[in-house]
């Protein structure tokens, strides 16, 4: 029997008992409940990142141990930023010639509070301030920050060594996607920029990025990414349901059922993982029991890319397409991609063939699939569903 996915949404902010109370360090406290995973790690530089203070002494020194945390957050998949009271040029110089500037992302190098620049920040990554941490050799500085953010986590510089051993700097798992989550950053950030500098249509715009859409089935390498992208994209998720590890790999064991991963590229780098859909198929008809991608590509239009390529193979193959849609107050937009894809709540005889769904919330869509386009932005390259061979189309 198939584990029934979670519909309990896990929590994405601190509980009260994990927030920071005002102007206090939190560095020695033993929390009572898991503490929420730090997404950004904020340095000071004066005696903080560095030994020395740039604007005083002739040189200031990084420590291999400071080094090896650089580089273990950033494997981790956790951001980094820095924030300094220090002329921009100069630090960022520094930061160079030490050779880690590259590991640092929405830098705040200036002379105004330190908890203003700490929100800019998280404002510029779209970060809750509860994930925020920022580390300060000096507690005037922490207890500003932890005064006017009370939510961002404060830790004295003399922690720094130890950050890697605590629960909220380690990760329940860290995926492929995760050990490059910065270069995805600072590619998302040229992309902007290129964006911005664009003048034609959007449409000019997406075909001159090269965009590689690669559709393929789950395996375990990237079994911890599909069960992430149910977990955390809520815009434009089908049905809102968590499917866990031990429900993806139960599904991927049963051939009835297809579980694929969506992944893009583009000139600026990759996007990793960016949608996943389950599939069960039955004779005639294919029911489509979640479909969910990263609110981060909606602008590319990769939702519809993939629905499409998904009714195109169901035409190939025959059959009609049944798509679970659980409505909420944030998936409106899946709900608009189905409706325009032409699904719709008509009677069939394929229906007969899927068990009624216990949850009275979830809609059953319903479509007779027919031949689509190939996509005109994208290089797609995915499995044939009806057949072993590869479908590729440009």
């Amino acid at each position: 029997m198939i584990p029934p996915p979670s519909r309990t949404p896990t929590p994405s902010f601190p509980t009260a008992d994990e927030r920071q109370p005002e102007g206090v360090d939190v560095t020695h406290e033993v929390p009572t409940v898991p503490p929420t995973t730090v997404k950004c790690l904020v340095w000071d530089l004066d005696d903080t990142l560095w030994q020395g203070v740039l604007l005083e002494d002739e040189q200031v020194v990084l420590p291999d141990p400071i080094r090896a945390v650089i580089t273990g957050l950033d494997a981790r998949g956790i951001l980094q930023s820095v924030c300094s009271r220090n002329d921009h040029e100069p630090a960022w110089a520094r930061l160079r010639a030490l050779g880690v500037a590259e590991y640092f992302v929405a830098p705040q190098i200036g002379w105004g509070r330190k908890s203003d620049a700490v929100r800019r920040i998280a404002d510029h990554l779209g970060f809750a301030l509860g994930t925020i941490a920022f580390i300060d050799d000096q507690p005037a500085e922490r207890a500003e920050v932890a005064f006017h953010l009370p939510q961002v986590r404060c830790y004295d510089a003399g922690t720094a060594t130890t950050l890697l051993d605590r629960p909220e700097f380690t990760p329940t798992s860290v995926t492929v996607d995760a050990r490059r989550r910065r270069q995805m950053y600072q590619a998302g950030q040229r992309r902007a920029d290129e964006q911005a500098r664009f003048t034609g249509p959007a449409q000019d715009f997406l075909r001159s990025l090269e965009l590689v859409m690669r559709i393929r089935r789950a395996d375990a390498a990237t079994l911890s990414r599909v069960e992430e992208l149910t977990l955390r994209t809520s815009q434009m998720n089908a049905t809102g349901v968590h499917y866990p590890d031990r429900t993806l790999r139960t599904l991927m064991a049963d051939p009835r059922y297809e579980v694929l991963v969506t992944t893009l590229t583009d000139r600026f780098g990759p996007h990793g993982a960016v949608g996943v859909l389950v599939l069960e198929k039955h004779p005639g008809v294919w029911h489509l029991r979640l479909l969910a991608t990263s609110c981060r590509v909606v602008s590319f239009g990769t939702g519809t890319v993939l629905l499409t390529w998904l009714v195109d193979q169901a035409a190939r193959a025959g059959v009609h397409l049944i798509a679970d849609f659980r409505p909420n107050d944030r998936n409106r937009m899946m709900e608009v991609a189905y409706r325009f894809a032409g699904f719709d709540e008509e009677p069939c005889a394929c229906r007969d063939r899927i068990a009624v769904d216990a949850d009275r919330a979830v809609q059953r869509l319903h479509l007779v699939a027919r031949r689509q386009p190939a996509p005109s932005a994208f290089h797609l390259t995915a499995p044939d569903l009806a057949g072993p061979a590869s479908v590729s189309a440009v």
